[in-house]
């Protein structure tokens, strides 16, 4: 069997294949920093959690995504659609909560006093359990893709979605609509966070933690990162979706298939490059912590240690 016989597949193969190899074990070196190393969560670790079991559920589809492209599908109606959403689910549950991310690292340095009263691992947890709830009941729609008929075409999954489907405008100017503002909340926060480091470095200049500048580096790294993997699947999509609705010939329409399946391999870069990002600033959360407990040890009163 030829592994790579069209450019989409080679590409598939680039990106899918070291995705699982890097992006997997990166995942679970975070989700086991968490579980194990982290005894006092935070509201960043709560974001964190969820957006590590977001990618890990994407890197688990991968293989079943690879399989699924331009060969006949065999493994039933329902699990083609499962795999469906839960592209769906990856992408905007990883934006939303990307977008949250931004957000709490913008109220906890720009706002630090309202940050007193908006921030709360508690109020993280409630902010992470709405998203999912949200797309989760937004992928719903993806079932129905295929039809609900009997007669329904299922032979391929990923594609040969029903007439119906075409008539969703809805659906794409939702997506679009999410996506637009995802970005325009994310840009704000992070330049402002940026700003804000870059006050903070000319006050104080004797702060090795803001002269190596790490934490500005590691906010833009994750700009451009989310605006590098989302931006080509939602200017595929709507272009797809126009020319599908126009019903133009399979030579205008192919080439703009192909474009929606690359773009769904550039997305998920998005949980390789999350993954190597989550470890890194665990790894310093956890060195913070443990010089926080050593610095109370040694500030609290003997009297005051003994008494717990």
């Amino acid at each position: 069997m030829v592994i790579c016989d069209d450019w989409v597949k080679c590409l598939q193969w680039a990106v899918y294949v070291p995705a699982l190899a890097a992006g997997l074990p990166l995942n679970m070196a975070a989700l086991w920093q968490l579980f194990f190393r982290v005894r006092h969560w935070s509201v960043s670790t709560v974001y964190l959690s969820s957006l590590v079991i977001n990618d890990s559920l994407l890197l688990l589809s991968l293989p079943f995504k690879m399989y699924a492209y331009k060969e006949v599908w065999r493994l039933g109606k329902l699990f083609c659609s499962l795999l469906e959403s839960l592209v769906y689910v990856n992408i905007y549950g990883s934006m939303l909560l990307s977008v949250c991310i931004a957000v709490d690292r913008y109220i906890a340095l720009c706002l630090p006093f309202a940050a007193r009263r908006l921030r709360s691992p508690r109020k993280a947890g409630l902010v992470c359990t709405a998203v999912w709830v949200l797309v989760f009941a937004s992928s719903f729609p993806v079932y129905d893709f295929h039809g609900t008929d009997s007669n329904s075409n299922t032979s391929h999954c990923f594609q040969n979605f029903s007439n119906d489907t075409w008539e969703k405008q809805w659906l794409v100017v939702s997506l679009e609509t999410v996506f637009c503002c995802s970005v325009a909340v994310m840009v704000f926060c992070s330049v402002q966070v940026v700003r804000t480091l870059h006050s903070l470095r000319r006050l104080k200049p004797s702060d090795a933690k803001l002269r190596n500048n790490k934490s500005a580096k590691i906010v833009l790294s994750s700009l451009v990162v989310f605006l590098v993997c989302f931006i080509p699947y939602h200017i595929a999509v709507p272009l797809y979706f126009h020319f599908k609705q126009l019903k133009q010939d399979p030579e205008i329409i192919e080439p703009l298939r192909s474009f929606v399946h690359s773009s769904l391999c550039v997305s998920s870069i998005n949980s390789l490059a999350d993954g190597a990002c989550y470890y890194f600033i665990l790894k310093e959360n956890l060195q913070m912590a443990r010089r926080e407990a050593k610095a109370s040890i040694v500030i609290r009163p003997p009297e005051e240690r003994t008494l717990g």
